[in-house]
């Protein structure tokens, strides 16, 4: 098996180069709101206003962007939960290539539309995205297309960190950042970069209760499966896997589990406190920090709001119960 490597600063910077064209430099904006409600300096950083609706989108346009001709011409076939595959898709259409995206069978019907809208080929299957995974290995073998785990690929981390440049290089004197995990890419990127440009920053990661396999492997050092229940698609995934929990491992300060409930709740204060549209997933930040205020008191604090991809019916029935 071939050796990962973790990306470093300098990637970072090179994806940021490949990927400016195609991307947007998302909004860090201060919430007097959230301020006085978690009795802190609490700013967003609105990837929920990027391209496609997340921050997957740096991580696919630097891979693809940096792709031979040839691999091109093949074609790339992935497994995801929704953001992943709108990241592939779009970086396909960008680069001239095609993509299939293996999704959950009850995957998020907007991600999908989105994917289907600019030109995937999109297959359903499985419950959720570790079942989708083993397919589109499969389906990669069988074709001769490239496969993008959604996990192990090192340039979709070194695009993803643009989005923490942009951070530091907007704010300085951040206390805490805090981001979402559900296969840990986004908040290994963040990880690796802030360690380089505010090592006195700490890095508080969020998972889903209901899918706590990276929680679980981060706090024990063993990679084991966990069931997973949330309705977060952003965070369904029900195993760990080795290359990011070795970054979280040695780089991230703290980890926190939220109910599905109190992500419900995040979505609701988002779009009072913000009036702007976050989906499950994103808003497990603001829920962490709700849970965690007593910590967060006088302190500078970034919340990662990574997508905004939550469908009509979420958002009617988290405002119904409000």
């Amino acid at each position: 098996m071939p050796i990962i490597h973790e990306p470093t600063i300098r990637d970072v910077y090179a994806a940021r180069r490949i990927i400016a064209p195609h991307i947007l430099r998302t909004p860090l904006r201060h919430y007097p709101g959230l301020s006085e409600m978690l009795d802190a300096d609490v700013w967003v950083k609105h990837e929920n206003m990027q391209v496609m609706g997340s921050f997957k989108p740096r991580g696919g346009l630097n891979l693809l962007g940096g792709s031979s001709q040839e691999e091109l011409d093949r074609g790339f076939v992935t497994a995801s939960s929704g953001n992943h595959g709108q990241s592939v898709a779009l970086a396909a259409k960008t680069f001239g290539s095609k993509a299939t995206i293996v999704v959950p069978e009850n995957g998020n019907p907007v991600k999908i539309a989105a994917m289907e809208g600019i030109g995937a080929e999109v297959i359903k299957h499985g419950a959720y995205y570790d079942i989708c995974s083993e397919y589109a290995i499969k389906l990669a073998e069988d074709t001769g297309r490239t496969y993008v785990h959604a996990i192990k690929e090192p340039k979709l981390y070194a695009g993803i960190g643009t989005y923490t440049l942009e951070i530091h290089e907007d704010l300085s004197d951040i206390d805490y950042i805090i981001v979402p995990i559900g296969g840990g890419s986004g908040a290994s990127a963040t990880c690796i970069v802030t360690s380089v440009l505010s090592p006195e920053t700490e890095v508080v990661g969020v998972q889903a209760a209901a899918a706590p396999a990276v929680h679980d492997a981060w706090k024990s050092g063993e990679l084991a499966d966990r069931p997973m229940g949330t309705k977060a698609d952003g965070l369904a995934t029900g195993s760990a896997q080795a290359f990011p929990v070795d970054i979280l491992r040695r780089r991230l300060s703290r980890f926190e589990l939220v109910s599905d409930e109190e992500m419900d709740r995040g979505v609701e204060l988002f779009l009072r406190q913000t009036r702007s549209l976050v989906e499950l997933a994103g808003a497990s930040t603001l829920a962490a920090a709700v849970k965690i205020k007593d910590d967060l008191r006088g302190k500078r604090v970034v919340l990662i709001a990574s997508g905004a991809n939550v469908t009509v019916e979420q958002l009617a029935e988290i405002l119904g119960r409000s």
